[in-house]
């Protein structure tokens, strides 16, 4: 390639995937901080039922994003990907600002997650109509056989965003104390994305609109209803249907398993520090980046379906082994304690009238390094202890671990290799999804399948996995930490099956 036609794909690339990176950034905030947005925006007599609310409020955003994708879709396709594109990631940015200004359950009440749920609906459509848009738009810039490779860079700004979505809170964290970022400081980061946006709207305000939509567009061959030409086509619907079933459903499920379960999974079940939990994720990450690059390059030499379906296959034989080694990596039941350093506070808070907690805090040190912190809190009343909905006493308990670096190294290669399996199905479907149509509903057609495998299938995953867990662990299951992988495993099984048997190595060059 010329150094002039090189140069200008990259100003696409830059300013493309600035805007795609600041939207995934907006939306993982929420998914990074659900532990604490369950305690903000949600009663606080359950927590678990809180935090399950709060992942089916992350997990709505992921739903409506079919909807996203077929109105701005429609959009892109009538007026053109630079303008359609534009309106999505201001939408996003207000709407994420938004919810870092919304006062917490305790000031408002029910009104506090009804706001949530409307300002996460809202990041849900724009990210609907976003990603298709800069996906094409890059496509359409790149020269004939490298589609694969330069669409690439796009699909690293998922995880981009997700890491900086991480550092952000990390150096927050690290600012303030623990008391000022409990309070007000997890809004900071909500704060810093209108900052984001701004710097993103100049860049992209002096983009050219794509060579192939802007021919196409002045020969007269542009659609007159994307829809209809989209899904109507039963021709054309056999590859909408083929691109969700055959790819983009198994794909969405590794993908958050990968990345959003896998750091659910060691806050929530492995019970180790959030700030350790964002610094080893943040690590992987940064190693597993490059890798998109990789298999999107390597997607052109040897076909996109090898490498989507191999990934699907790797992840589906090696979840279940690399979720037991992570759980046993900081098994406390396989650690040594030094029992004569463990020491119990107790105290009592009054929270209002006859109401009593009784908390007892107990701290403990192991022979490997790692340190936890046990909080009972027993709710009392009247002396007595109180009964949950369930007519059980109302104690909660809380483990926090801070584990040794040995077992972060080795968790940090655990989830890189989950990483790697998210860059063999992610790093070729953008490249996939646009050679499967033609570019007068390319921006429909490819971004409806494309949010459904992931806003349906993928975006349910944390929430479905999560319940799966909890009811694996109230029936005394010995390995319930294992359960939630089920659902992506079974996902991910059909739609490799569906993949290998429908999907051909001729889709590649179809609208080339």
């Amino acid at each position: 390639m010329s150094d002039k036609k090189t140069t200008g794909i990259w100003k696409v690339i830059s300013a493309s995937s600035m805007g795609t990176m600041i939207e995934w950034y907006d939306f993982y905030i929420f998914g990074s901080l659900a532990v604490v947005l369950a305690d903000k925006f949600f009663p606080k007599d359950n927590p678990t039922a809180a935090f399950l609310s709060t992942l089916a409020t992350f997990a709505a955003g992921f739903v409506v994003r079919p909807f996203g994708a077929l109105f701005f879709g429609r959009l892109g396709d009538l007026i053109g990907r630079k303008y359609t594109f534009m309106v999505t990631l201001l939408l996003m940015g207000g709407a994420t600002f938004l919810i870092g200004c919304i006062p917490s359950y305790e000031t408002i009440g029910f009104l506090a997650p009804l706001l949530v749920l409307v300002l996460r609906l809202l990041q849900g459509l724009a990210l609907g109509g976003e990603y298709g848009g800069a996906a094409t738009y890059v496509a359409e810039h790149a020269p004939k056989g490298e589609k694969g490779y330069w669409t690439a860079w796009i699909q690293t700004t998922a995880t981009v965003g997700l890491f900086i979505s991480l550092m952000v809170i990390l150096l927050t964290k690290t600012v303030l104390s623990k008391e000022s970022f409990d309070e007000w400081g997890w809004r900071v980061p909500f704060w810093v994305s209108i900052l984001m946006v701004y710097v993103s709207v100049l860049i992209r305000k002096n983009m050219h609109e794509s060579p192939e939509f802007a021919k196409a567009k002045a020969e007269g061959k542009t659609a007159t209803n994307p829809l209809k030409e989209s899904f109507g086509n039963k021709y054309n619907l056999k590859f909408v249907l083929l691109a969700l079933f055959g790819a983009t459903m198994g794909q969405g499920v590794v993908w958050y398993t990968g990345q959003f379960y896998a750091m659910n999974f060691l806050k929530t079940v492995q019970c180790i520090d959030a700030t350790q939990v964002d610094t080893l994720l943040g690590i992987a990450l940064v190693l597993g980046t490059p890798f998109f690059i990789f298999f999107g390059w390597l997607s052109d030499k040897v076909g996109r379906k090898v490498i989507m379906m191999g990934g699907m296959l790797v992840a589906i034989l090696l979840y279940r082994p690399i979720y037991k080694q992570m759980y046993q990596t900081t098994d406390l039941a396989l650690k040594t304690e030094i029992v004569e350093k463990t020491k119990m506070v107790p105290s009592m808070k009054e929270v209002e009238g006859t109401k009593i907690d009784s908390i007892y805090t107990t701290t403990k040190e192991f022979t490997d390094g790692t340190t936890v912190e046990e909080i009972k809190t027993i709710h009392m009343e009247d002396g007595k202890v109180m009964l949950d909905d369930k007519g059980k006493d109302k104690i909660e308990n809380k483990v926090t671990k801070k584990i040794n670096r040995s077992d972060m190294t080795f968790l940090i290669f655990l989830i890189f290799i989950q990483v790697i399996f998210v860059t063999m199905v992610y790093g070729p479907i953008a490249a996939f999804l646009v050679e499967m149509f033609p570019v007068k509903i390319r921006y429909t057609s490819m971004s409806l399948p494309y949010h459904v495998g992931n806003g349906i299938f993928g975006g349910l995953l944390p929430a479905i996995s999560t319940y799966f867990v909890t009811n694996a662990k109230d029936a005394g299951n010995p390995e319930f930490y294992l359960e939630g992988l089920w659902y992506p495993i079974i996902i991910a099984g059909v739609s490799f099956v569906i993949g290998m048997i429908y999907i051909d190595r001729k889709i590649n060059t179809l609208h080339e």
